[in-house]
């Protein structure tokens, strides 16, 4: 089962979500239709502006951790380096 590490922000530079899944876009369906109750309902990050595709969900969700412990410079030069613009990624997904 293939994996996705995945990054959303609410606007450029401001709150940031990793999140980790088995389906990338049925995931940021949900968060940018606030299915779920949490951190991203409740303050609007639901713009997809990262994201990697691995061949497990176990490399997926072993990278989630590690960047979850990055400072914040580093997860938005990490953003900056593959998408400047900031552009939502989620449309071209689908």
């Amino acid at each position: 089962m293939e994996g996705y590490l995945y990054i959303l922000a609410s606007k450029r530079n401001d709150t940031l979500y990793i999140g980790a899944t088995s389906d990338l876009i049925r995931r940021v369906w949900e968060h940018k239709n606030k299915v779920i109750d949490g951190f991203t309902k409740k303050y609007d990050v639901v713009k997809l502006v990262y994201f990697e595709r691995y061949d497990g969900m176990s490399e997926a969700l072993l990278r989630e951790k590690r960047i979850k412990l990055w400072k914040r410079e580093w997860k938005l030069n990490l953003i900056e380096k593959e998408n400047p613009k900031w552009d939502d990624l989620y449309d071209n997904l689908i």
